[in-house]
């Protein structure tokens, strides 16, 4: 082929929706010398059979952000690239049968309309006025969003495809990759049957067979692919009189878009008739064992019908709008549709990859794909995301994926589609996965455990006689069954000591000649002194927050990085991709564990049991004995109390937790770790620190040294800001919440306008009261300034503290 591209700047594997978005995409932002590569016809794997259901709706910002953006996009791209387009803002009810879906579709209703959603809550009645068809006597509230519909998915791809190629991107249709080549200096070599492909940048955007493509990575620091196939049916009934003259009667509109979320189906008008799509809890999953594997091609075929395993939820569908029992089945579509563990599609760098991203595993491509190609693109071209997308963010998962892991908890989130994310109740499939070397201790102790990157930690320890059942967790609201036990472990912290067993703190060393300036050219502030330990911050190009970590300084070109356990691949990408040659980045994460012993009792009870300084200061760390194994200590605690962090190597861990729980101290669990971090109003990664905010608006001023000779990451963007002012700050509130804390993106107010959003959200048991981090207008950061935090539809007072802690503000029991 005399035309065959031989060199691109960019190759997308994969020719579904996405992919052609984030071709269409990269063309829009300049990069009009990419090239798709699709080894069918455009479409040939999910996006031929998917139903084109385009929602915005979403309890995560990310999502409803890619979601808004893609109805924004579809709705002008017929016109934008000449193509016709058959795209229909039905608008969509969903329906609550309970007061907790209320409260849930009254957080996203909020979320919506901050976003520019004009989403409005109605009454029963009132969805019967817009839906006559609806049964509504057993309903509590309804929500409804004018932007859903539905679209055409080969039409949208197509289109998409279209304005890519006018821009002058390739697609290479019937030319499949076959493998790729990384060079030493970064780039790639792709490989087609028809030739090879030079380029700078390689996406994963293969859709269902996104694992297989991503096993030719892992000679480059790659990693399988972390998903599963899900066996997803709808079925289309035959046409239905009433409905064809509901729709002429209305000038030919169609039926609001129907979900019936506590029965897990959504039912569409399709022509004159309806599109039935559940997702039911006996699901099935495909080519997930050796006695069904995955074919080597599957382009535009199906399954055969398994009517049975969805007939309780269509008996139901024929109850809630009864027409639909007058008309058969005409067709029913069974097909593959690739599942990540969440849900939640990959999009972004490729783990442990240079230049490498991954666009896979949606399971609504549909609606997100607009949105992901934006995403995208901001990645490649610009090295950052316009929104937060670390919801998205291939490295949200680590080491603990594997098969039995993906298959189970693909099957659980397929099941539970439109089930509520409560928060204090943890999903049960594939746990286990990994394990501190104290868990049967912990357990043994009440410890009721939550999954961490895969790791089990306690979070609250129950007492005989307390319903630790999954139902008593579906609930927004503080008040529970471990609400008193919180109040006690937070108790035990503030007055004498407790010890928290805290497995997959991520840990690097960092180590060899050059590693201290390697070190400065990527953090904005500067480095401990040996023996000192400090915060350390990591920005992306506009000076907003990637990451914060611990640099403990264990010599001049020796460092022992921590950082948060959800944070291990993503920050060990950002070392590892800025060290010299001769300096090693070591993950030891796996191989040791942490204790965190605080209270003003601590001390006390260490004294007994290690060889240690422990008058040594505040931000010191040591090696010692503690209870005669070795140790490192570090005098640093997240709780705001006297305390030490003791790390040691796996083995050394029972003996040493034993001794200090005899010593007295008490177990306590993650969720007592949050209220008493919010107290002090220290940040948490991706709530409170996130790249939706600079490091000034954060706050965090006093870590940026803008006067250091490295040009750090945002070093000018960060100098710009400072000079022309912020936009937003971070403040500390006292909120009179009632019943339920401030969730995450929790709207502010002040007179009947939105002025902010809250970061995270906690009850404080040492100040009695409900405390929110939150962004608001700069102006208004003020103490004493009155707002009110939206919590599930309601409005609560807030008022603006001082900023400083709420609890020990002048850090004296800290540094005791």
């Amino acid at each position: 082929m005399s035309d065959f591209p031989t060199k691109a700047r960019v190759v997308i594997i994969g020719g579904g929706v996405v992919g052609t978005s984030s071709l269409y995409h990269l063309a829009k932002k300049g990069w009009t010398d990419c090239v798709l590569l699709e080894k069918n016809e455009l479409t040939a794997g999910s996006t031929w059979h998917a139903a084109g259901n385009v929602p915005t709706f979403s309890t995560s910002w990310a999502i409803m952000n890619m979601q808004r953006y893609s109805t924004e996009l579809y709705a002008r791209l017929g016109e934008e690239v000449d193509y016709p387009m058959n795209y229909h803002q039905s608008g969509s009810i969903r329906l609550a049968h309970t007061k907790e879906r209320v409260q849930e579709f009254e957080r996203a209703h909020a979320m919506g309309r901050y976003q520019g959603i004009e989403m409005e809550m109605w009454s029963p009645e009132e969805a019967k006025e817009r839906y006559p068809f609806l049964e509504t006597h057993d309903l509590e509230g309804v929500l409804y969003d004018p932007s859903d519909g539905d679209i055409d998915p080969a039409q949208l791809t197509q289109a998409l495809a279209k304005g890519a190629r006018d821009m002058g991107a390739r697609i290479l249709r019937f030319t499949p990759a076959t493998g790729v080549t990384q060079h030493q200096d970064g780039t790639w070599t792709v490989h087609t049957g028809k030739g090879v492909i030079d380029c700078d940048y390689v996406v994963n955007a293969a859709g269902y067979y996104a694992q297989r493509v991503g096993e030719w990575f892992k000679p480059y620091g790659g990693r399988t692919v972390p998903m599963m196939v899900m066996s997803h049916q709808y079925l289309l009934t035959d046409e239905i009189p009433e409905v064809e003259a509901w729709s002429k009667a209305h000038g030919g509109s169609k039926l609001p878009l129907l979900r019936d979320v506590d029965i897990s189906y959504y039912l569409r008008q399709e022509k004159h008739g309806f599109n039935l799509g559940p997702y039911e809890p006996n699901c099935k999953a495909h080519w997930d064992t050796d006695a069904d594997p995955m074919p080597d091609d599957f382009s535009f075929q199906l399954w055969s019908d398994d009517l049975d395993r969805i007939e309780d939820i269509v008996t139901d569908a024929m109850e809630r709008v009864p027409l639909m029992a007058t008309s058969g089945v005409s067709r029913v579509i069974n097909g593959p549709i690739p599942y990540a563990p969440d849900g939640l599609p990959l999009i972004g760098p490729m783990p442990g990859v240079k230049n490498a991203f991954e666009a896979c595993v949606f399971t609504f491509g549909i609606a997100q794909g607009g949105g992901a190609g934006k995403v995208l693109a901001e990645w490649i071209v610009d090295g950052a995301t316009e929104w937060d997308m670390w919801a998205v963010d291939p490295r949200r998962y680590t080491d603990y994926t594997d098969h039995d892991y993906c298959v189970k908890k693909g099957m659980e989130t397929y099941g539970n589609e439109y089930s509520m994310h409560f928060p204090y109740h943890e999903w049960p499939a594939a746990r286990d996965k990994k394990l501190s070397p104290v868990h049967s201790r912990v357990k043994e102790l009440g410890g009721v455990m939550g999954a961490y990157n895969g790791w089990e930690r306690a979070n609250w320890f129950a007492q005989p006689g307390d319903d630790v059942s999954e139902e008593s967790t579906h609930t927004w609201g503080r008040s529970g069954p471990w609400e008193q036990r919180i109040k006690e472990e937070c108790e035990a912290v503030r007055d004498h000591c407790g010890v928290l067993d805290l497995p997959g703190f991520s840990r690097f060393m960092v180590k060899g000649e050059g590693a201290a300036e390697a070190l400065r050219g990527l953090v904005t502030g500067g480095l401990p002194k040996v023996g000192r330990i400090n915060l350390v911050y990591i920005s992306d190009p506009r000076g907003r927050i990637l990451t914060e970590m611990s640099c403990v300084r264990m010599g001049e070109d020796e460092f022992m990085m921590i950082t948060a356990a959800p944070a291990q691949w993503h920050d060990r990408d950002l070392l590892q991709n800025v060290m010299p040659a001769g300096v090693t980045v070591e993950d030891v994460t796996t191989t040791r564990d942490t204790l965190i012993v605080t209270g003003p009792k601590s001390r006390e009870i260490l004294s007994g049991l290690t060889d240690a300084d422990l008058s040594s200061g505040w931000l010191t760390h040591q090696s010692a004995t503690v209870a005669g194994q070795p140790a490192y200590l570090i005098r640093v605690s997240f709780a705001g109390e006297l305390g030490w962090e003791v790390h040691a190597l796996n083995e050394h861990m029972p003996a040493i937790y034993e001794a200090i729980l005899a010593a007295g101290a008490k177990p306590f669990g993650m969720y007592a770790l949050n209220s008493l971090r919010i107290e002090k109003g220290y940040r948490a990664w991706k709530g409170d620190l996130s790249s939706d905010y600079s490091l000034l608006e954060g706050g965090l001023e006093r870590f940026v040294k803008l006067d250091k000779p490295q040009d750090f990451p945002g070093k000018a963007a960060i100098l710009s800001e400072r000079q022309q002012g912020v936009k937003k700050a971070f403040v500390t509130m006292t909120v009179d919440a009632g019943d339920c804390d401030a969730p995450y993106m929790s709207c502010i107010w002040q007179n009947g306008e939105i002025v902010g959003e809250t970061t995270s959200g906690a009850w404080g048991y040492r100040v009695g009261k409900s405390i929110a981090l939150g962004m608001i207008r700069a102006e208004l950061a003020n103490p004493g300034t009155e707002l009110e935090v939206e919590i599930y539809g309601e409005k609560r007072r807030a008022i603006v503290e001082q900023d400083q802690p709420l609890w020990d503000p002048a850090n004296e029991r800290l540094r005791a």
